[in-house]
Order: structure tokens, then C-alpha cells, then sequence
């Protein structure tokens, strides 16, 4: 087992990926621990010396702002706010987003600029490494104040409440204390607000979906690829010159990779009747290409937020200063999720049309690509199946950062609804797999239909590893386990195969 050092030094959401999803225990390092430190004293000392009050410290929470607490309620002040904040609903929130969430939390709070004191940092980096996985909850969050509601849930098991998961039992909190040997811990002032206040739900499921995102992108060349081949479609819209006077950076790379996975071809080189293709085969390079942008430009904001502090009020020790502002708005990940899902709807989208076309009887391909149509109804359900998919996703891709519900009394009056965008987000991914899968069936069996011309070296060779999976389709049979048999393929192996 490797050991990761929490620090200063900025993360990738590739390393990120990499650090949750790998056997890697987590410790704080040396300079975190000496900034979280030196924070803390500074906090103690301005809570001391204070002759105002301070938000969120010595303060109420949201609309009550102005309502002083007494120095000798802060504790409770703390544990309150974890407890009455802790209202989220709905389904649970999948384990490894919330090792994402723990893992980004530990990150944030290790920049020395929340207060916090070490012990608990400590505990929750003890949690994480114990595999410990809190049960929270995917409603409940507006993106702001970031996300209370999720977060309390993560929270509530330090106190030794709420319930979590560990060794594959669902357990309290109490119990896990007792578990581990431990005692829930005891929140000093700033310590539960620190904890609750930040965008780590949101956070994560960016993340998360980011990675997915990029296996999507990879896998949907190589199957528009292989459904190009099958359809005996023309190679001419992917030669560079036509893309270096539109040169998008998405553009020229979709265009190389579909010409590297066709190079030898005898499909691909043979002389064709037509002179072009449907959109959903000629505009491949266009269509993939702006979503490989787009990842790019969502890969940018998700990296600037894991690497930042987004809890308030903000303590900044070398400025001497305690300020209230607003770092846990999730405005910038509740845009760049919606544009993140809109993009992913749209690799689904276009891979249900090459479907269509494939079963479409044309090119001499047989209807539905299986023998006697009529008696066979071959591949028609599954194209019927994804489009009930496709449109799913146009609705879910419809943007949530456009809406905003005034909440706490007038005082939060503008929230993005990135909680809400994470959560859409993910499931136009998973929706995503769906729908390749189905392509790669339609694909693979179209392309044998076209025996005994043959495809790339490459391909073919995808097609063969394929074929001992799920094998060809002579007659009607049971398809939705062939379906799902489709999608674990590409989920279970890296695009990067096939190069």
C-alpha cells in the first residue's frame, strides 16, 4: 500500500482519480499540518481578542447572522449546526463519490484557511483510511452555502451519529466509534461550519463524471470508428486538409483518430458509389470534437476548485484578517456540469442516429441487420431502447445553474443548483454507456455482415475480442443480456486497446 501526503502541491483530477481509486492510504504532510496549525492559533487568539462578532464563529448561521453566541456555547453551536444541517433525501450518493468527497474535504481544509483543528482533520483523514464511508444523501444541496446538507451527512459520523458503511455493514455512528476505538470527536469554534461549508459534493461528482467523460470520448471514436467501417462509409470527410481551415483543437484531433484506427482498411480504401454520408457518420470529427473541448474546458474549472478553499468565513493568518465573502458558491461547477452534460448528451445522441442507420436496410445491409426480416425483428428493439435513452438525457440536459430558489430567510437569495447539475451530470454518463454499448452490438454485427471484406488491423481486432463475448446474431434471441454483456465490455477495458 502507497501512502499519499496531503500538502500545498496542486492536484489533477487525473491524480485525484488515481489516489481514491487505487490502494492509497492518506497522511497529512508536514506543511499542511504546520498550516492548519498556525490557522487554528490564529483563530483561538481573534476569538479572544474579539470586539465583534465574527460569522459563522461567533455568530448563527445564514439569516441568523447578527445573533451572538456566547463563548461558552461555541462547542454546541457546532454540533447543532451539524445536526440540524444534516437533512438530505433521496437515494444514497454512490460510495466512491463519497471517498471523492472525503478525499476533496481533507484537501480544502488543509490549506490552513478554515480553522480547523488538526484532531480533526486527523480523524477524518483516520476514517478515510479505514474505508469508512458515510451514507449520504443526493438531494439536498443548492450549491450554496456549498453543500450543507451532503456534507453534514459526511460529518455526522466524527460525532459519532448519522450512519456510514465500513467492512460492508451499514452501521451508526456510534457503532463505528466503537469499531475503530475512538471517541466522537468534540468541535471547536469554526469546526462544524469548516466541515459543512464548501463544494465537495459538487466536487466530486465533477470528478467523478470527468473521468467517466473522458472514456466515453475515447470509446465513441473507436465504435464511430467501427460503425463507419460496418456502414462502408466514405473516408474523405476525415482527410486533414479539411479540418486545417477549421481548425478546432477537438476537431483535428477526432478527424486523426478516426484515419489511425481505418488506416488499412480494405473497407475503407475500396471505390463507393456515394459521395457522402449521413451527419451522424460525416460529421464525426465535428460532433466528438466539440465534446473533446468541451472536457477541456470543464477539466480547467474542476482542477482550479480541488485545489481551493471554498468554506467561509475565510481565515487568511498572513493578511491578519477573518473575511465572510462567498467561495462556497458553486457557480463555476454548476455551469461547467451543465455544459459537461449538455456535451455528453450529445456522444449519446449521435451514436443512436449511426445506429439507426445501420438497421436502416441500406448499403446492402439487410433491415434490422439480421437474416429474414419479417420473421426476425433482429436489432429493432435495441435502437428503440437507446432512443428512450437519448431522449432521457435531452432531459436531463436541460441546465439547472439557470435557476435559483431564494432560501434562509432572504439571505441566500442567489444559489447556482450545482448539486443538482452533479447529480443530472452522472447520469447522462452512465446513459451514455448504454447507448454506445448498443452501438458496439449493431456495429460488430453489421461489419460481419460485410464478410469477407475486411476492417483495420485494429479493429478487427476490437470486432474479435468482441465476438468472444457476444456472438453474432443469426436468429431472433433474448437481446438484453447480450445488451449489458455490450456495455461491461467497453466499461471493463481501456479504449487505449485499441489504438
Amino acid at each position: 500500500m502507497t501512502t499519499h501526503y496531503i500538502g500545498p502541491e496542486p492536484l489533477t483530477v487525473e491524480e485525484v482519480g488515481r489516489i481514491v481509486f487505487s490502494d492509497t492510504e492518506l497522511a497529512l504532510g508536514d506543511k499542511a499540518r504546520e498550516s492548519v496549525l498556525r490557522c487554528r492559533r490564529y483563530l483561538d487568539d481573534r476569538i479572544a481578542a474579539a470586539d465583534k462578532p465574527i460569522y459563522g464563529i461567533t455568530t448563527g448561521f445564514g439569516s441568523l447572522c447578527n445573533v451572538s453566541i456566547e463563548s461558552d456555547s461555541l462547542r454546541e453551536l457546532q454540533r447543532n449546526l451539524v445536526m440540524s444541517h444534516a437533512c438530505g433525501s433521496g437515494d444514497e450518493v454512490p460510495s466512491e463519490i463519497v471517498r471523492l468527497m472525503m478525499f476533496l474535504k481533507i484537501q480544502s481544509l488543509s490549506y490552513g484557511c478554515s480553522g480547523v483543528r488538526p484532531e480533526t482533520l486527523d480523524r477524518l483523514v483516520d476514517y478515510y483510511n479505514a474505508g469508512v464511508v458515510p451514507v449520504v444523501y443526493q438531494q439536498g444541496s443548492l450549491g450554496a452555502s456549498g453543500d450543507l446538507a451532503p456534507l453534514a451527512h459526511l460529518t455526522l459520523p466524527l460525532l459519532g451519529l448519522g450512519e456510514a458503511y465500513y467492512k460492508g455493514e451499514r452501521l451508526t455512528g456510534e457503532e463505528i466509534c466503537r469499531r475503530l476505538n475512538v471517541e466522537p470527536i468534540v468541535l471547536g469554534a469554526k469546526g462544524g461550519l469548516a466541515l459543512l461549508n464548501g463544494t465537495q459534493f459538487m466536487s466530486a461528482y465533477a470528478v467523478w463524471s470527468l473521468l467517466e467523460a473522458r472514456r466515453l470520448s475515447g470509446w465513441a471514436d473507436r465504435l464511430a470508428a467501427l460503425s463507419l467501417e460496418a456502414y462502408d462509409g466514405c473516408p474523405d470527410a476525415f482527410e486533414e486538409a479539411v479540418h486545417r481551415v477549421r481548425p478546432h483543437r477537438g476537431q483535428l484531433e477526432t478527424a486523426r483518430a478516426i484515419r489511425s484506427l481505418t488506416d488499412g482498411s480494405e473497407i475503407a480504401s475500396r471505390a463507393k458509389p456515394y459521395v457522402q454520408d449521413p451527419y451522424s457518420f460525416r460529421c464525426v470529427p465535428q460532433v466528438h470534437g466539440a465534446v473533446k473541448d468541451t472536457l477541456r474546458y470543464v477539466e480547467e474549472v474542476v482542477t482550479v476548485e480541488i485545489n481551493s478553499v471554498t468554506d467561509n468565513p475565510t481565515i487568511l493568518p498572513d493578511d491578519d484578517m477573518i473575511l465572510s465573502a462567498g467561495n462556497f458558491h458553486g457557480e463555476p461547477l454548476a455551469l461547467a456540469l451543465d455544459y459537461l452534460a449538455i456535451a455528453l448528451s450529445e456522444l449519446a445522441s449521435i451514436s443512436s442516429q449511426r445506429v439507426y442507420q445501420l438497421i436502416g436496410g441500406k448499403r446492402g445491409l439487410p433491415a434490422f441487420l439480421v437474416a429474414e426480416p419479417g420473421l426476425n425483428s433482429g436489432f429493432m428493439i435495441p435502437q428503440y431502447s437507446i432512443a428512450s435513452v437519448v431522449s432521457q438525457n435531452k432531459q436531463l440536459a436541460t441546465p439547472a445553474s439557470v435557476d435559483s430558489i431564494e432560501s434562509s430567510l432572504g439571505q441566500e437569495d442567489h444559489v447556482s443548483m450545482g448539486a443538482n447539475a452533479a447529480t443530472k451530470c452522472a447520469r447522462v454518463a452512465d446513459n451514455v454507456w448504454r447507448v454506445l454499448g448498443v452501438e458496439l452490438m449493431n456495429a460488430a454485427q453489421a461489419l460481419d455482415l460485410r464478410r469477407p471484406l475486411r476492417s483495420s488491423d485494429t479493429l478487427e481486432r476490437l470486432h474479435a475480442d468482441y465476438r468472444r463475448v457476444v456472438p453474432f446474431v443469426d436468429r431472433d434471441r433474448v437481446l438484453y443480456t447480450d445488451m449489458a454483456a455490450s456495455v461491461r465490455f467497453i466499461k471493463d477495458r481501456s479504449y487505449e486497446d485499441y489504438n
